[in-house]
């Protein structure tokens, strides 16, 4: 390899930074098998950390996340990205390929709560802080009386503005509250079934150059098999339903032996509409198996309209 250094593009919040550090240390493992003598890591601010007081489906979708920290992939300028992968586009960029993800966190959503409530014992028209359609939509199913208010900023921020009295709870990903060592705050683990995930929740992707052969095949070896098959899966979901922030879409892929089964929930634009879907097939067939729900989902809700 002719760079003997690698450097790891990652955003510089205190979550992301923690799975920067995680893809370091498994690109670590190989370095020495790719003669690279030394990893680091540089932090980017991307447009989705600027704003903050919109969703970002107003601001240009998910992509602000992403998006500066592909250019520098592109401009060469890093050589390898870190992002969540539930922060990125369902299409890939062109020059790059995202096709290495660790192995999944706990996919789960949380409540977290004034007095430590479950999401049942809210009081009436309490206020949940959420920057997610999804998760808007899926909470009116069990509590259509909730108001929903929108939260941005990073873990952090939002205790902090509960603490503030400005919400009566949030839902956040299990996955950042364990990463930061904050599961003392949790005053509820939802169940995929009762709150399914977005697509990619809780999985770390590493994205190279498309051009960059030893990276392309360094990045092979860390790649953990069982979470790609479900990410294939459940991103493919997605792709067919042309999937971003507007989408309201939850979508969880479980692998069980050589089966994988997925589910998942579309909504129509304003939430009153529930589209639900349940599908298994061999592991082998997992990119067939999200185009198959993708295009099944879609056929259920263009039906629904027409009526």
């Amino acid at each position: 390899m002719k760079n003997k250094k690698i450097i790891i593009g990652s955003r510089g919040s205190k979550l992301a930074l923690i799975y920067a550090e995680k893809a370091r240390e498994k690109i670590l493992t190989y370095a020495k098998d790719f003669g690279i003598e030394e990893v680091t890591i540089k932090k980017i601010v991307t447009k989705g950390d600027q704003v903050k007081d919109k969703r970002l489906s107003e601001v240009g979708g998910k992509g602000l996340f992403s998006k500066t920290i592909e250019d520098e992939l592109l401009d060469n300028k890093i050589d390898i990205a870190v992002h969540a992968l539930k922060d990125m586009p369902s299409e890939e960029t062109k020059g790059l390929l995202t096709n290495c993800f660790l192995e999944r966190n706990d996919p789960r959503e949380i409540l977290i709560s004034k007095d430590n409530k479950h999401l049942k014992d809210l009081a009436s028209n309490a206020i949940v802080g959420t920057s997610s359609f999804r998760r808007e939509f899926q909470i009116k199913q069990i509590r259509k009386d909730l108001e929903c208010k929108l939260i941005r900023g990073n873990v952090d921020t939002r205790i902090k503005k509960l603490n503030e009295n400005l919400y009566d709870a949030i839902i956040l990903s299990y996955a950042g509250i364990n990463s930061l060592g904050l599961n003392q705050n949790i005053s509820q683990t939802f169940s995929t079934t009762e709150i399914i995930p977005c697509a990619g929740q809780g999985v770390i992707a590493l994205q190279c150059r498309n051009n960059d052969e030893e990276l392309i095949q360094l990045l092979k070896k860390i790649n953990h098999q069982q979470t790609y098959s479900s990410i294939k899966a459940e991103r493919n979901v997605l792709k067919v339903l042309e999937g971003d922030c507007e989408t309201a879409v939850g979508v969880f892929a479980d692998i069980n032996g050589d089966k994988i089964n997925l589910e998942a929930e579309l909504f129509s634009l304003d939430g009153s509409k529930r589209f639900h879907l349940k599908l298994s097939e061999n592991i082998d067939k997992a990119d067939e198996l999200g185009i198959e729900m993708g295009k099944t989902l879609k056929k259920i809700s263009n039906n629904s309209y027409k009526k």
